[in-house]
């Protein structure tokens, strides 16, 4: 795990609804791609379940947070520790470049796209997380950062982050981010 995330590694608000992040991961591109389709693979940093690869198809989406990390999972998480299930519906499906799909949750349904290009023997990962509210933005703008980093160790074969520890420490940064962009 990197000590201090880096600045870079934050996600980027685009206007109001949107928040992008952005990754060099470790490639090729077909094995960026099916830590994003195979369940199994999927399952060890973000949510296992079924993908039908088509527009138009399901990603079943099992959370396991608790099961993401090593250190317990303190009192202000636990709601995020038990298993939570959904079903989504697949937007694009482009592969091994593109991967979008609909996220049902907190104030609405979003859409969560991942954008892969290869970059010499890196590949670029794009993630963007668009049609938000303004509470949903800063509520997975933390969560997406910390998958992001789960998913970044494992291709670059270290351990998992310590995961409750980090989403600590980067919400508030996005917390404190923004307030100083409250209007006003």
């Amino acid at each position: 795990m990197k000590p201090n995330p880096a600045a870079a590694d934050f996600g980027v608000n685009f206007g109001p609804d949107v928040v992008r992040f952005e990754r060099l991961l470790p490639g090729p591109i077909e094995r960026v791609w099916q830590y994003l389709v195979d369940s199994d693979k999927r399952g060890l940093w973000l949510a296992s379940g079924a993908l039908e690869p088509r527009v138009g198809g399901t990603i079943e989406l099992r959370f396991e947070n608790a099961r993401l990390s090593s250190e317990p999972v303190p009192e202000r998480y636990k709601r995020h520790a038990g298993v939570f299930e959904g079903r989504e519906r697949i937007t694009r499906f482009e592969p091994p470049r593109v991967l979008a799909f609909t996220w049902t949750g907190g104030e609405g349904v979003s859409e969560v796209t991942f954008e892969l290009a290869p970059v010499g023997d890196r590949v670029r990962l794009l993630l963007t997380h668009s049609r938000l509210s303004r509470v949903d933005r800063l509520d997975v703008s933390g969560g997406w950062h910390v998958h992001l980093e789960v998913l970044e160790s494992l291709l670059e074969g270290h351990g998992r982050p310590a995961f409750w520890s980090l989403l600590a420490q980067v919400e508030e940064v996005y917390a404190q981010r923004d307030r100083t962009e409250e209007p006003g």
